[in-house]
């Protein structure tokens, strides 16, 4: 019996106008945490998709061989009937159903009669909560329950497939760092159990801490796999790998040069929208200046994006109370039409659901929030559409063939790219970037920075909400650190350090 329990061999998909993957190789050896890394469009996920059925036999080129077989999987049911179970970036669960219906859906637990046995059902999703670690009524519904949970329930679902091969595509992305550390310990406890898996990730020093090889894709080719252990791998040996170069600095070097105060928020105050005695931010006082990027750093749910999003046009919460002043004179920002009228622009976390149109194409993405300036009498100049769209395909270097490319096709590093020319052809003075570099790879990021430094040289104002505080010590000069809802500290970036952000960030209240 061979030591791998799979092996991809030459695989080659095409896609119409683009070859995804070319003579892509992968081995994985069996009981082993396996890695594979590579800048966004690089061909990991496609890999994935062909390895787990998503994409059937005979739609590419190459062979699979699982367990010693060769495998010619027709869609995602066959390779699961086999053991292999991957779990997406974005999880499948059905919000509306209880714990217990999503571990079973498409599985059920039947009684002889052939109805669902919902005491064998509940029963038994007990018991594959308790081996994720998760202490949580199965009758619950998934609506109820967190991204860090139902990451869990998604594995749990897996372990009820009896799976051999769990693949996780980017499965900490959205996750803070405990239920991060949390499932990293879950991977290595399914590994004392000889469950073998491959762990899509751009947290490379994730990757360093759990993954026994690391294959790196560049491009649709397979350019290395690392021992992690004997090779002494580090990030930056990652890094070289991926982008095909040393990375002599994660972020490009800016000489600040800040002017005047731009934008000033005082006692801000924004209740929850359903919970009426919840209060979610409270009193907070901000100012960014021009040609400043001021970050703002908080654990998952001290208010950071209700923060933005009231501010924003009120598109959070009730009871808003507060104001805002735009160089010195009060403005009024009661919807989104009145906030970019008043030069501010905010890029959502979420920028699937929230930040683009997927099933439209980049043209009209880009232009989405400034048909003002493109139209004369309600008609859309569509020639001075395609124009500008094409400027920032090229100024911003999104890789598609042209801005007629569904967006919803495009890596994430090129979404985001798409996001930021949205806004920036507002013209908007004051950028608000909600986690701008969430689930994009380390080249990617080194673009995102580089736009933020070049909107700021031209004397934009930029406010950076990211969870990852190496970012914004790399790119901020000032920080706000945010706790519980309230404004904890502002710390100039010269005086920053992790430890002092960590500080402030779980401040109580005085």
């Amino acid at each position: 019996m061979s030591n791998n329990i799979l092996e991809m061999r030459s695989i080659t998909k095409s896609f119409p106008g683009v070859k995804a993957l070319e003579d892509v190789s992968l081995n994985v050896r069996r009981g082993e945490i396996h890695a594979i890394c590579g800048e966004n469009g690089a061909g990991k996920s496609t890999l994935m998709k062909v390895l787990s059925g998503v994409y059937p036999h005979g739609s590419y080129d190459g062979e699979i061989v699982f367990e010693d077989k060769a495998a010619e999987f027709g869609s995602i049911n066959d390779s699961e009937h086999l053991g292999i179970v991957i779990i997406h970036q974005e999880l499948a669960l059905v919000p509306y159903l209880s714990v217990a219906e999503n571990i079973f859906l498409g599985n059920e637990q039947r009684a002889r009669s052939g109805l669902v046995d919902w005491n064998a059902t509940n029963a038994e999703a007990s018991k594959l909560l308790a081996r994720v670690g998760l202490v949580e009524n199965p009758t619950t519904p998934v609506s109820q329950l967190g991204v860090g949970k139902q990451q869990l329930i998604e594995i749990a679902k897996a372990l009820s497939k009896r799976v051999k091969l769990l693949i996780l595509d980017e499965p900490t992305a959205a996750l803070n760092d405990t239920d991060s550390e949390h499932l990293l310990d879950l991977l290595r406890h399914l590994k004392g159990q000889g469950i073998t898996s491959i762990m899509i990730s751009h947290k490379l020093n994730e990757i360093i801490e759990i993954a026994d090889s690391t294959t790196i894709i560049r491009d649709g080719k397979t350019i290395e796999t690392l021992d992690m252990q004997a090779d002494g791998v580090t990030q930056n040996r990652i890094i070289k790998g991926m982008v095909g170069r040393d990375l002599e600095s994660r972020f490009p070097e800016r000489t600040p040069d800040i002017g005047e105060e731009v934008l000033r928020i005082e006692d801000w105050n924004v209740w929850h929208p359903t919970q009426m005695d919840r209060a979610v931010v409270t009193g907070a006082n901000l100012a960014v200046r021009r040609g400043e990027v001021v970050g703002i750093a908080g654990l998952m749910g001290a208010g950071r994006t209700e923060l933005a999003m009231s501010v924003f046009g009120r598109s959070y919460g009730r009871n808003i109370t507060g104001r805002v002043f735009k160089r010195g004179e009060e403005i009024k920002v009661r919807t989104v039409s009145e906030a970019i009228g008043h030069g501010l622009a905010y890029a959502t976390e979420d920028r699937k659901r929230y930040g683009l149109n997927l099933i439209e194409d980049i043209r009209r993405n880009v232009s989405a929030a400034s048909l003002g300036k493109l139209s004369r009498r309600g008609w859309v100049n569509a020639n001075e559409e395609l124009k500008i769209a094409e400027e920032y395909r090229q100024s911003l270097n999104i890789k598609a063939p042209t801005v007629l490319s569904v967006v919803g096709k495009l890596s994430g590093g090129n979404q985001q790219k798409v996001v930021l020319s949205k806004w920036i052809y507002t013209d908007a003075d004051v950028l608000i970037l909600d986690e701008p570099t969430r689930g994009i790879d380390v080249g990617a990021k080194y673009e995102i920075y580089t736009i933020i430094n070049a909107l700021v040289a031209v004397g934009k104002s930029v406010i950076v909400i990211s969870s990852e505080l190496p970012e914004l010590l790399g790119i901020c000069d000032r920080i706000y650190t945010l706790a519980f809802g309230r404004i904890t500290g502002v710390v100039p970036v010269a005086e920053a350090t992790q430890e002092r952000l960590m500080e402030l960030m779980t401040k109580e209240k005085d």
